[in-house]
């Protein structure tokens, strides 16, 4: 490695702490990332996985944000591909003009204003207006506009006593932001090689600072393993922000006024036949907004929004916050008729906004701002709010104001830069079997493992499966056990956890075994990454695990 400036430390291996790393290193910028758990594992695993404009943004008056997020949303269906694909939402609607005299008060933010009266909702006068600026702002000749028609013509099957017009419109959606979040990293290590920048990545491990000296510290003991005196410090740690800035004693306003979002997963038939293969963005009884959207196998039921002060990482869906997902759904869906049992898994997340007092949670800001600090010895800033749709911007202009403030200019942007995985994409869903099935072909697997690491890995897929060796698929799945040791090698992966929720994403699959879990232990284990002793402890802790924190059972 070539001597220069010293690197920059990152806090908060998110989605947007690895989008700011990666942003770092095309700037010319060394940089070291920690985080006190897993890569992703935060509010990006626990979002609704959607790149979005924030079509209720506009109400608010935020239509800086929107253009911002329009803009970054066109990006990411370009940029990542494998990732990032339209996805279409079905606004279903009762009346003709509900809810325009609120509309007005909320966009001039006049706080007398009457406040909508519960079970109000919006009529379709105002969402027509509303899609039709949003695709004004969008300008996108790739997504369709937005239609409005009776209930009785459109392709999904909501409640028509309820409901006699439905809109639809088109933004999309990013399945899994945890292989974003590592495709990300894997770009900012392949760009500190070419450049001969230091890159480094701890996970389960905490800073803590003495003076102008940082030490990192394994999760749980005392002794450092490395210590470095950074450059700049940006600390992107989400909801943890406040925490964070108190375990590196430095004085700061309250920043953060996170609230929960919960989250339900369905794998249930009747809803995805009344789904058709589309999304509902819709009100719930008391006002929130409610998407019902396929993801991957499964359904996706969300989200709930409500004041959140504990640790960030105790986070859990509750039983009545599952009642209240379940009620919205068979409001719209009567004919789904779904129950308790129907749900699969479910997660609940605290969302990074910004402390601030407002009526309600829904009404809180989401854009992104960045906060200096003074008193640190080295240049200081939190990311406070932001969204996985702005990630790459929010990362631009961080870079941006961290290089200003040690003297120096970015290099470059990622404007224009491809996510590892979405060079020479396929044009279309059809274009994409074809080439699953041809590198199939070439390597000799079947062709239902190739489309298993495709949807992982996207174009890199074939590259990554030749050059591992063997023929042994993992337990109960399609994945072959060499790309198990291919993530394990190069993709941080230190626990049973990391690779069943954040790397094979098998959470998501209907049926998760106990031998599979096993055969991931032992994989660990030939990797040397745990030992053979601590295998079944492994399997027991996560199975455990997936049944507190998610109501996952294992098979």
């Amino acid at each position: 490695m070539k001597s220069g400036p010293a690197p920059v430390l990152i806090l908060g291996a998110g989605i947007n702490g690895c989008a700011i790393a990666r942003e770092l290193l095309l700037g010319g910028a060394a940089v070291w990332l920690v985080d006190t758990a897993d890569i992703a594992s935060g509010a990006t695993s626990g979002s609704s996985r959607l790149i979005h404009g924030g079509l209720r943004y506009l109400e608010f008056g935020e239509l800086d944000l929107v253009k911002e997020s329009l803009s970054e949303r066109t990006r990411l269906l370009r940029l990542a591909p494998q990732f990032v694909h339209p996805l279409r939402l079905w606004i279903p609607v009762s009346s003709r003009f509900g809810g325009l005299i609120g509309a007005v008060g909320r966009f001039f933010g006049w706080r007398w204003w009457p406040a909508p009266l519960p079970g109000r909702g919006r009529g379709v006068s105002l969402i027509r207006s509303g899609l039709a600026l949003y695709d004004a702002y969008a300008r996108d000749p790739l997504l369709p506009k937005y239609q409005v028609m009776k209930t009785r013509a459109a392709p999904i099957s909501v409640d028509r006593q309820r409901y006699h017009w439905l809109c639809s419109y088109y933004d999309a959606q990013v399945t899994f932001p945890e292989r974003l979040a590592l495709a990300l990293l894997e770009d900012a290590r392949g760009l500190a090689a070419e450049q001969e920048l230091e890159f480094r990545v701890f996970t389960y491990h905490e800073a803590t600072r003495s003076g102008d000296t940082v030490e990192i510290h394994p999760l749980g003991q005392d002794r450092p393993c490395e210590s470095l005196r950074p450059s700049a410090i940006v600390n992107a740690t989400g909801a943890w922000v406040d925490r964070a800035l108190k375990r590196l004693h430095v004085p700061s306003r309250r920043l953060m006024g996170p609230t929960k979002g919960s989250h339900a997963f369905t794998f249930s038939d009747r809803l995805r036949d009344a789904l058709s293969g589309q999304g509902i963005y819709a009100e719930a009884r008391d006002g929130r907004p409610i998407f019902i959207t396929p993801l991957a196998n499964t359904i996706l039921i969300g989200t709930t929004d409500e004041p959140f002060e504990g640790p960030p990482e105790d986070a859990l869906a509750t039983e009545r916050e599952l009642d209240y997902l379940l009620e919205s759904v068979n409001a719209i869906f009567p004919a789904a008729k779904l129950q308790r049992a129907d749900i699969d898994f479910h997660y609940g997340a605290v969302r990074p906004l910004p402390y601030a007092d407002a009526t309600t949670p829904a009404a809180i800001t989401r854009r992104h701002a960045l906060i200096q600090h003074d008193g640190a010895g080295v240049p200081l800033v939190s990311v406070v709010g932001g969204k996985l749709t702005t990630m790459r911007s929010l990362a631009e202009l961080t870079a941006q104001s961290v290089l200003g403030q040690l003297g120096r200019r970015p290099r470059a942007n990622s404007r224009d830069r491809i996510i590892p995985g979405g060079e020479d994409y396929p044009a279309d869903s059809h274009a994409v079997e074809e080439a699953v099935e041809q590198v199939a072909g070439r390597l000799g697997l079947p062709s239902s493992s190739v489309a298993a690491v495709w949807k992982l890995c996207g174009t890199r897929s074939e590259s990554i499966l030749a050059s591992s060796d063997g023929r042994e698929l993992l337990s109960d799945t399609p994945l072959p056990c060499s790309f198990v040791r291919w993530s394990i090698r190069h993709e941080w992966a230190r626990t049973l956890a990391d690779l069943v929720e954040r790397r094979l994403m098998l959470l998501y699959e209907e049926r998760l075994t106990k031998a599979c879990l096993v055969r991931l232990a032992e994989l660990l284990a030939e990797e040397g990454i745990i030992s053979t002793a601590e295998i079944d402890a492994q399997v027991a802790e996560e199975v455990a695990r997936l049944a507190a924190r998610f109501g996952k059972h294992v098979a």
